[in-house]
């Protein structure tokens, strides 16, 4: 198994997860799925998050919440820091450094940072601090581990900052930053329970089409494409990873009439629920 270092406090809980070469095959990408988590990855690394598939060509950071996280290839020793709302979330309010920020369900759909060598260095030391942490019996230690946590979230914040916005793809100005981080934020909690735009826009009290021309200036999909996005994913994980009936997971994810969830997933993705999770599960891969 990969070496694990966690902590654990009543509620509190986080870990760091070392992986190689060695114990890759054996390393369960369940086994944390309910933390949050921040991978640190060395160049060469294949990996799939969801369905879709990413190769590391420089040191990088992953930012995963509740995805399904596969390690196909590796080398060069990697560092899984997971940790769960309470450790952290409920103690930092800062939206852009906070469980909800910038870095995590981003609607650019970056999930990650590639670092230099100066800066994976600097990451790689605050992980050793926080190894020397959880290795020791100090009873600071909680709060030291969570001031290097916040210390890697800032630090890969900034990075994404300067590497993505106001880039050729992504110009946009801070004070904007809050209504995209909102919106990923009430998606995330509300997919399954409100599936049209109006509703997104009564939680960011703004008007609908003011929503969708916020969007469309930064030439990204339109709210509502997030939002079918949004639930398409969930069922795709919920037709590969579970048995569950195509009715039950339309019924789990707000739909009351399970033949529009069909027509709905089978014109978006060109395959019925069922013909997805037969023909997926035995190694085809869709488009997604």
């Amino acid at each position: 198994m990969p070496q694990q270092l966690i902590f654990e406090d009543h509620y509190k809980r986080l870990g760091l997860t070392t992986i190689s070469e060695e114990n890759l095959k054996e390393y369960d990408g369940d086994l944390f799925r309910s933390d949050i988590k921040v991978f640190f990855i060395p160049p060469g690394y294949e990996l799939t998050i969801d369905f879709k598939h990413y190769t590391t060509k420089q040191s990088s950071l992953f930012f995963i919440t509740n995805q399904h996280l596969i390690i196909k290839k590796g080398k060069e020793e990697s560092t899984l820091l997971h940790y769960n709302r309470d450790f952290y979330c409920i103690q930092i309010h800062d939206k852009e450094v906070a469980c909800d920020g910038l870095l995590f369900h981003n609607v650019f759909e970056i999930p990650f940072v590639e670092l230099s060598e100066t800066e994976a260095l600097v990451i790689r030391n605050i992980l050793a601090n926080i190894r020397e942490e959880l290795s020791g019996n100090d009873s600071s230690a909680e709060e030291m581990i969570r001031t290097y946590v916040k210390q890697v979230i800032i630090r890969a914040t900034r990075q994404w900052k300067s590497q993505h916005l106001h880039t050729k793809t992504i110009q946009i100005q801070g004070n904007e930053l809050d209504i995209f981080r909102d919106f990923s934020r009430h998606l995330e909690i509300h997919f399954r329970d409100k599936h049209h735009v109006a509703e997104y826009a009564e939680l960011l009290r703004i008007s609908p089409k003011t929503l969708t021309h916020k969007f469309k200036a930064l030439h990204l999909d339109s709210p509502n494409q997030f939002i079918i996005n949004r639930i398409l994913l969930e069922a795709k994980r919920l037709l590969f990873y579970t048995d569950k009936p195509v009715k039950e997971i339309a019924y789990d994810l707000g739909y009351e009439d399970p033949a529009y969830f069909n027509r709905l997933f089978t014109s978006k993705t060109g395959s019925t629920p069922a013909s997805f999770r037969k023909n997926y599960s035995s190694g085809k891969k869709y488009n997604i």
